[in-house]
C-alpha cells in the first residue's frame, strides 16, 4: 500500500498460521528489512512493514491491535477473524469431501 501524500509505503505481510505459533510468525518481519531499505533508496520514501498474522482458529497476538490502525481505511478485527475461520472451514471442506 502506498500513501502518496505523506510519501509512505507500507509492506503488508499477511499470514494465516496453521497453529498457535502466531507470535513466531509475526517475528519473521525481519526478513523484509532488505526490501524495505531498497524501496526507501529507490523511491526516496519512508517504508514500514506491517505484519498481519492470524491463527487458523482466529487467534491473534497481543500487539495485533496496533497494526490495522496504521493502515489507511477502516479495518475491523472481527472481520479479519471471520475471514480466517471461514477460509479454514473452506479448506477443511475441500479436503474431507
Amino acid at each position: 500500500m502506498r500513501d502518496n501524500e505523506r510519501r509512505i509505503y507500507m509492506l503488508l505481510d499477511v499470514a494465516i498460521s496453521g497453529g498457535r505459533n502466531v507470535i513466531k510468525k509475526e517475528s519473521e518481519i525481519l526478513k523484509y528489512v532488505d526490501l524495505k531499505t531498497a524501496i526507501q533508496r529507490m523511491w526516496i520514501v519512508k517504508a514500514k512493514t506491517i505484519p498481519i498474522t492470524i491463527g487458523a482458529t482466529g487467534t491473534v497476538c497481543k500487539s495485533f491491535r496496533q497494526y490495522p490502525s496504521n493502515m489507511p481505511g477502516q479495518h475491523e478485527i472481527n472481520g479479519l477473524h471471520k475471514t480466517a475461520i471461514l477460509g479454514t472451514a473452506h479448506i477443511l471442506r475441500k479436503v474431507l469431501m
